[in-house]
Order: C-alpha cells, then structure tokens, then sequence
C-alpha cells in the first residue's frame, strides 16, 4: 500500500508522462539547485537548456548538466546574475524562446519581464501587473484589504526621516516590524521593540533594501507576536482558473529566514485551510495573476489570521508541497507559460502523508547563524532512500562563496505521517557529511530533539525562545561520552593498524573527552570477544558493553551496535594516532587516547594557553566592510556602534563589548575581511 501510495504522489519522478508541445529551449536565468531543478522538469519535457553563469560558478553542477551554457560576468551578481542585457544577448544569440527565472535575481523584477516580453521571449511566471503589484509590499497590502483579504495593521506609506519612524512607530505601539518595500528573503528587515531600535532598523533595512534590490523605500507595521508563519502556493493559468495547494509551516526561522518548513501545518483544521486558501486565491485574482505564487500570513493562537506578503515566483520550499500533492510546480509554470489550461482542478488536490525540509546552511549557529565561507573539503549526502529527496547545486571541492547565499543543500523528506518523515529527516542529518565550512546540520538536529518542535507546538519565536545566543550544541550526557570513547578506542587500534572488528590489541586504554576546562576520563578494559567495560573515572562507576560491527564508511561515519542498539559518529580526523575528534549533537568533540603508561603521565602536561580577545574586535564573518563609525584616539562606551559588516547583502553591526580607547583602527570601508580577522584595536 505504502509504495503504491509513492508511485501516485511521486509523479516528479516519472519520466514515462506525455506532455503537450511547449518550448524548443528554455533559458534559466539563476544559478544553484534551483537552476538544476529547472533543468531536471524540462529535460523531461523534451525542453533543451541554456545555463548563464559568472565565473564563481564556472565549474558548477548546473553548468555541466544544461544542453549549453554561457558566462555573463564576474562574481558580485550586479556584474553578472543581475545583468538583464548581457543574459538578453545570450537568449537571441541561443534563439531562447522562454526563460525561467527561478528565485531571487530577476525572479521578480518586472523591467527584466518587459525586456523579454519586447523581444517576444516568454517569462515563465506572472504577468508585469502582477510583479509590481506583489513586489511592492505597501502596494500589495493596499490590494489585500481591497480584495477583502486580512491585512496586519500598520501605516500602508514610505518612511523617510527619523522623525517619522519614531512618530508612526509610536502610534501603531510596539512591537514593530520595519520592513523594505522591494525586500524579500529576510532581507530589509528589522523587528524593534523601541524608538532606538527602531532608528537603527530603519538605517539598516533602508541600506539592505538599496544595496539587495536597489529600492530603498520602507514601511512599518505592527509585530505580531508568537505567530505561526503560514503560506499556501497557489496556481493560476491564463484563462482566469486558480487551484490553492496544502498549507506549508515555515515558522522556524532566523534573520527573518526559513530553517526548516513543513506541509501541512500539525495544528491546521479544514475550515481554517480552506479560508485561508480562498483568500489567497482571491489576492491573486485581484492582481490578475497566472503561474505559480506563494501567498504568506501570519496565524496567531487562535488561528486568526493576516496577509504577509505575496511571493510572485517559486518558492525555495516548494519540494514539501510538491511531495505531499505529487504536482511538479516547475512544470505547471512551463505549461502555464505556454498557455495551457491548469492540468488541475480543486478537487484534485489531497494531502498524501508529510514532508519536512531542512535547509542545510554554511553558516555558524554558534555566531548567531553568521554565514561561512570556504570549499567543501568532504561532502557525503546520506544514503539514497526513496523517502529522502536532496536538492542542492554542490558537489565535494565546490566553492561556498560570500557573493551568493550560503545554502548548501535542500534535504527533503516524506512519510506517512509526520512522525515518520521526521525521523526519516534526523536520520538524514546523521548521515550528512560536510568538511571544509562550518554548517548548520547540528542545529536541525537539536531542533528535531526539542519537544516543543516534536508537538508541534511552536511559533516563529521559536529560535529567539530556545536559542537566543545562537547553537553551540547540545549537552552531552554519560552515554554520549561513553559511545565517543568506544568510537576513540576502535579508531586508535585502527589507525595503529592493529585492530579487529572487536579492537582488542590493547587490554586497557584510557579516553579523556575534553570538555572544557576539564576532561572526562574512561577506562575501557577488554574483557572478551566484544565484551568490553567502561569506567567513569569520575565516579568510578562501571557499565559493560557488547561493543561489535565497527564500520568506518567514507573515513567519515563510524556505524557500530552497543549492547544491541545502532549507533553512528562522525568522525573528523585524528592527530598523531592518538588524539580523534567527533561531530557529534552539533559539538567539535576533542578525544585523546591513551595507553596505561601514558594516561599515567597525562596529568603533568601543560594546560592549553587560552587567548584574550577583551582589548580587539575580531570579524565575525567573511564579508565587506560597509562603514567604519570610529577613530584612533576616539573613546567609545558598551554597545556602541563601530562599524557595519556585509555578508551575503546582509548587513551586521559590530558593537563594542567593552568601555575605552581606540587604539588601531584596521580597515576601512569596501575592505573585504575574512572570519576572525583584526578589525579593531583597544588601548
């Protein structure tokens, strides 16, 4: 029944469908998974492909895989992905009939619709009125409550001064939400709780707005708090028939962006679905939208419910939904392009079981989710399962780099239910090997460990609630330490080339766990086959072990069963076939293994020198200096702005931590920085 049940809604991996006669060749006017996804739909509609790249990307998956492929430019995307001539002269001179422009760049941008539609090129995706009304957020709520659709109050017009984000805010009441006009994808955004709150929000999403979108305008409206984030996709054609598909849950979320979302929402009813579905429907209509569309609200306890926004393109999220309906958005934007009637009706449309998607980041969750840089050193995806989908643009020796968004992968995954298609997701993440950037695979699984979460019962407050600091793993108990140490032991003998499936070389080895300023010692003793006991040296407690089956797979992930159970770490690397350091419940776990004459001495080694970082302000981030707001000789206070970061066109200001001197100043504004580099100097 259950495989049945994937052969209907798995219709996106089908390659015996007939489709109608659309395009000779389609131009994907974005970079990524989603330049691959692009590609994957139109292959199967006989569609060849044009792929446009900047030199960043020049060895990317999405090139090698398009029909043809083109550079436009250098990396920063206003030289390149941003370029509406250049990507123009590659469509005449491939003779491109339609193009698709995925998500971010030009997705939404309506002059660069107008350029195509002058040369008679078709835009996959709605129509010019459509993106202008929906890309301006002021306007676009001006049309939701015309249309009858419930809007969050707030003041529907352009902010200019100071004054007036003081004055408005002060009258909607905090919380506020500032937000850019053009913005999208966390972008522009900024919540305030003050008046000084405000003022620097307002600074900040106004220069993100111009820098991202080249629009600075800005409104406000009043914060809903502890809302549930949900937004419904729709599907319209040209012939006026709309279709709204299964909610999807994207309350999960840091600098205003998606972590993980899920389809449907855990806490959804049927009346409160179709409600808001309808009214969703009813915003498209009003703007005379066709293709595809994402309508976002905000759905407070009581499940009333406000218009966010409108997204006029694809989604990142869209494989959920696409998972639980078995439709392939991709290629319904194609069909619709063509001007074919919506291959569905309302009623056509169910809820086959659930999906999650976790978006795998080269950010540090322990810097407040701060993006990362670098090349995937190691990059193993878990094992193919027909339940797990991977969307992703990156392969082993790609490049992260700071000019485009960090994601690294979509990990994507279906069951039954949703206890199902969670634990197939925390699975997943176990088997995810990535080396060469700091990534945010431990944060899902601490996320997927908390109960709210497992519940269902959370809100978009959710990562402010329960890790305001940002992630730096979760705590470690007795029988995590003791499974490390058992993974340190195999790996010595190992490495030493002298163990066996049961590493029994040695009679007794001593592990330390370090963990802090202190470490956590074990002595394992074989007894027998796989029989081993394991001491806390601490508390002289010993607890005994069926330690079998060790498998280290990829030089990456130690499989083993202890006393009957599965268990897997990631392992790191090792130093000197005696120091093993793990990945494991998001922590760089440090190991060293002795031999009895070595733990013996281990006592009278120098403790490690720690640093002090009190008098210099170090990056946090690879990224630009934007602006630099003090001097040599200059006295500043706690909390006061020494200069903005830009990373990924989000912009970050660095405070001081401290009271006094400026002594060294040692960058200036357009400078790049890397992580962890010497920007400022106290006295």
């Amino acid at each position: 029944m259950k495989q049945l049940l994937r052969t209907q809604i798995r219709q996106i991996h089908s390659n015996n469908k007939t489709f109608p006669k659309t395009f000779d060749k389609l131009l994907i006017a974005n970079r990524g998974e989603i330049t691959r996804r692009v590609i994957k739909s139109a292959k199967k509609m006989g569609i060849k492909t044009v792929a446009v790249y900047s030199d960043a990307d020049h060895n990317s998956m999405f090139v090698r895989e398009a029909d043809e492929a083109y550079r436009i430019g250098t990396p920063p995307s206003k030289d390149s992905y941003l370029r509406m001539d250049v990507i123009l002269e590659v469509i005449k001179s491939t003779g491109t009939q339609a193009v698709h422009p995925g998500y971010g760049f030009l997705s939404e941008n309506s002059i660069f619709q107008k350029y195509l539609q002058d040369n008679k090129v078709k835009f996959i995706g709605p129509p010019t009125k459509a993106i202008q009304a929906m890309g301006d957020k002021i306007e676009s709520k001006k049309l939701a409550r015309a249309a009858k659709v419930s809007t969050v109050p707030g003041f529907l017009g352009e902010v200019n001064s100071d004054d007036e984000v003081k004055k408005i805010a002060g009258e909607i009441g905090y919380p506020v939400m500032i937000k850019a006009s053009a913005g999208g994808g966390g972008k522009g955004m900024r919540i305030a709780y003050n008046d000084k709150e405000a003022l620097e929000g307002f600074k900040l999403s106004r220069e993100e707005a111009i820098s991202s979108f080249g629009d600075g305008r800005i409104f406000i409206e009043k914060y809903i708090e502890e809302p549930r984030h949900i937004e419904y996709q729709i599907l319209g054609d040209e012939l006026g028939n709309y279709i709204y598909l299964p909610e999807r849950e994207c309350s999960v979320q840091r600098r205003n962006q998606k972590v993980i979302e899920e389809a449907p929402c855990s806490i959804m009813d049927q009346v409160t679905r179709d409600k808001m579905g309808k009214q969703a429907i009813q915003l498209a209509a009003a703007c005379g939208y066709y293709s595809t569309g994402t309508v976002e609200f905000l759905m407070d306890k009581n499940k009333d419910f406000y218009f966010l926004e409108m997204n006029t393109r694809l989604q990142v999220e869209h494989p959920i939904t696409e998972e639980i309906t078995g439709i392939d958005l991709v290629e319904q934007q194609i069909l619709v392009a063509a001007g074919f009637p919506l291959s569905y009706k309302q009623s056509d449309v169910k809820i086959h079981g659930h999906s999650a998607e976790y978006r795998v980041y080269a950010e540090d969750p322990s810097r407040k989710f701060l993006p990362s840089i670098g090349f995937l050193q190691k990059y193993k995806e878990p094992r193919a399962h027909e339940n797990i989908r991977i969307d992703t643009g990156v392969q082993e020796g790609s490049e992260i780099s700071m000019y485009y968004d960090p994601m690294i992968s979509k990990l994507i995954t279906w069951g039954k239910d949703r206890k199902e298609c969670l634990d197939l997701l925390a699975n997943a993440m176990d088997e995810y090997v990535i080396r060469g950037v700091t990534h945010n695979v431990g944060f899902g699984q601490s996320i997927l460990r908390n109960k709210s979460f497992q519940d269902g019962q959370y809100t978009t407050a959710f990562i402010p609630t329960f890790y305001p600091n940002g992630f730096r793993g979760d705590p470690l108990d007795h029988s995590d330490h003791a499974q490390l140490a058992l993974s340190a032991h195999y790996l010595r003998n190992l490495y030493n080339n002298l163990g066996t499936n049961n590493h029994t070389h040695e009679k007794v080895y001593y592990v330390s766990i370090k963990g802090g300023d202190h470490d956590i010692d074990f002595k394992i003793e074989h007894v027998d086959g796989s029989k081993f006991n394991v001491t806390d040296m601490q508390s002289n407690k010993t607890t005994a072990h069926d330690a079998s089956d060790f498998d280290l797979e990829y030089g990456a992930i130690l499989r083993f069963k202890d006393n009957g159970e599965n268990k897997l770490v990631q392992f790191i690397n090792s130093k000197d076939d005696l120091y093993f350091n793990f990945y494991y419940k998001g922590n760089t776990v440090h190991s060293a293994v002795y031999t009895e004459t070595q733990y013996q001495v281990k006592g009278h080694m120098a403790p490690p020198k720690k640093v002090d970082h009190a008098k210099s302000v170090i990056s946090p981030m690879p990224g630009s200096i934007v602006s630099v707001s003090v001097e040599v000789g200059q006295t500043v206070t706690e909390g006061q702005e020494l200069l903005i970061v830009e990373a990924m066109k989000m912009q970050n200001i660095i405070k001081s931590e401290v009271e006094g001197k400026i002594k060294k100043v040692n960058v200036k504004p357009g400078q790049s920085v890397a992580v962890d580099e010497l920007l400022i100097q106290f006295e």
